[in-house]
C-alpha cells in the first residue's frame, strides 16, 4: 500500500526535523520545505495527502498560503501548527481553509493522531452529499458542488468553515448537537474542552442567514446543551434554480 503523503512547511529547523522524525516512524513519506512560496513549488511534484503549515512563514504566511490554495480549487488538508494561542488566531486560520489547527508546542503523538483522522475524514466522509445535488433546510439552500448558499432566494457568503458548519446542521436539521458534537463533525477533533470557537462561528452564521441575529429563527440556542437548526431538509435535483419551487424527495426532519 502506497504512503501517504505529508508536506511539512515550518523555517524553524528544530521543528521541522521533529515532524519529521514522527511522522516517518507513523509511516508517512515526508517532505519538508521552509516558506510560503515553496510550497507552490513542490505542489505538482509531490502531491502530498495533507499540508503541515506554520503560520509565520517568510515570503508567504500561513494564512496567505491557505487563501491561495483555497481560491484555486486545491482542497488539499491543512493542519495549521503555530505559536498563536488565542481563539481568534485559530478561528482566522479554519476560516481562511485550514482543517485543523495546533499550538506549538506541541504532542506528537496527538499529532499524528490528528492527521489521521483528517485522513480517514477525506478518504471517507459518511455526511456527504451528491455533488449533483441541493439541500434545504427552511428557506436555506445549498449546493454542494459549488458550496453555494443561498436564504430566501439571496446568495450568501460564508467562509469555509462557516459552510461547513451550516452543512453539518443542515444535514442535521431538528437535532440539538452540542458543541462537542459540531466540533468533531465540523473540525474533526475537540478542541480540549475550548467550545468557545463554536459559539463564534454559530455568531457569524446567525449574522448572515438571520433576520434579527439577536432573536434567531433558524439557529436556535438550547440552553445548557447546544444549537439546533430549525426546518426539515430535502435532497432535490440540480435543476432546480433559485427562481423555481422546490420539490421534496425526502421526508423532513431526520
Amino acid at each position: 500500500m502506497n504512503k501517504k503523503k505529508i508536506l511539512v512547511v515550518d523555517d524553524e529547523p528544530s521543528i521541522s526535523m521533529l515532524l519529521d522524525f514522527n511522522l516517518k516512524q507513523a509511516g508517512f513519506e515526508v517532505r519538508s520545505v521552509e516558506d510560503g512560496e515553496a510550497v507552490f513549488e513542490v505542489l505538482p511534484l509531490f502531491r502530498p495527502d495533507l499540508i503541515i503549515l506554520d503560520w509565520m512563514l517568510p515570503k508567504a504566511n500561513g494564512i496567505q498560503v491557505c487563501r491561495r490554495l483555497r481560491a484555486a480549487g486545491n482542497l488539499v488538508p491543512v493542519l495549521m501548527l503555530t505559536a498563536l494561542t488565542d481563539v481568534q488566531d485559530r478561528i482566522a486560520g479554519l476560516d481562511n481553509g485550514a482543517d485543523d489547527y495546533m499550538t506549538k508546542p506541541f504532542s506528537p503523538p496527538e499529532l499524528v493522531s490528528r492527521i489521521k483522522a483528517i485522513l480517514r475524514r477525506t478518504e471517507k466522509n459518511p455526511d456527504r452529499i451528491p455533488e449533483e445535488d441541493l439541500l434545504e433546510a427552511g428557506p436555506i439552500r445549498m449546493k454542494a458542488a459549488s458550496r453555494e448558499v443561498s436564504v430566501n432566494g439571496e446568495p450568501v457568503d460564508l467562509t469555509p468553515k462557516e459552510y461547513d458548519l451550516l452543512l453539518f446542521l443542515c444535514r442535521h436539521s431538528g437535532k440539538v448537537l452540542t458543541r462537542i458534537q459540531l466540533l468533531h463533525g465540523v473540525w474533526d477533533y475537540h478542541f480540549l474542552g475550548d467550545t468557545r470557537i463554536v459559539d463564534v462561528h454559530i455568531s457569524h452564521l446567525r449574522d448572515k442567514i438571520e433576520k434579527n441575529p439577536r432573536q434567531p429563527e433558524f439557529i436556535t440556542t438550547v440552553r445548557n446543551v447546544g444549537y439546533k437548526l430549525q426546518g426539515g431538509r430535502r435532497i432535490v435535483p440540480a435543476t432546480w434554480s433559485p427562481k423555481e419551487p422546490m420539490a421534496a424527495t425526502s421526508s423532513d426532519g431526520e
